[in-house]
């Protein structure tokens, strides 16, 4: 099984659209494609973990909280990739994104939360 992806609402989608670029075989799901406009994190965090797809977002102050939540309530998730800083250097974090998806080992990042680039 590969790795793969969802952007959250507030992911900029130029990561999303140059990592795709980068590697197009790479299944990343944007916020818009999968519905997430209207979900709390919770909801969004639910809808990830059904499709199997690790969650990428820039939210550091209410995710992780979350995801700890979700986790606590029995859930299980594919993962969850925090960009930090917003604007985090492109290059970097396409090349994370990619090595990841690369090393197509998702039991790695079952039930935990990550912050990238590393």
């Amino acid at each position: 099984m590969s790795i793969r992806f969802q952007a959250d609402n507030d992911l900029s989608a130029v990561i999303v659209t140059t990592t795709l670029r980068r590697e197009p075989a790479i299944d990343f799901q944007t916020a818009e494609a999968a519905r997430l406009d209207s979900l709390d994190d919770k909801a969004v965090l639910q809808r990830a973990a059904a499709d199997g797809r690790i969650l990428i977002t820039h939210d550091k102050r209410s995710m992780p909280r979350h995801f700890a939540e979700f986790l606590a309530e029995g859930h299980t998730s594919p993962g969850v990739l925090v960009v930090i800083p917003q604007h985090a250097p492109l290059a970097g974090v396409v090349e994370t994104l990619v090595l990841i998806w690369a090393d197509a080992r998702p039991d790695d990042w079952v039930n935990v939360i990550t912050k990238i680039p590393f």
